[in-house]
């Protein structure tokens, strides 16, 4: 032994997570899966990144439910 510290240990974030966050805004569907996807994995390997993968859904399911809403809302407001 030396008596220099050692470096402290870096978790490496998800690919999969930084994925799912990426794709939440360009498709939002996708981001809802590979954010799902991403939980899952997570918890097995042991890598960082739940919070991208929480926000991809939360962002997935919000960008969808504005579309969904917006198309439907025209439809909605004439059988009235």
């Amino acid at each position: 032994m030396t008596g220099e510290p050692s470096a402290p240990a870096v978790r490496r974030t998800s690919t999969l997570s930084i994925l799912a966050f990426v794709a939440a805004f360009v498709v939002s569907v996708a981001g809802i899966v590979l954010g799902v996807i991403a939980l899952v994995q997570l918890r097995r390997s042991g890598e960082s990144g739940r919070a991208l993968a929480v926000a991809a859904i939360v962002i997935g399911v919000l960008v969808t439910a504005f579309f969904v809403f917006s198309f439907a809302l025209p439809y909605i407001l004439n059988a009235m």
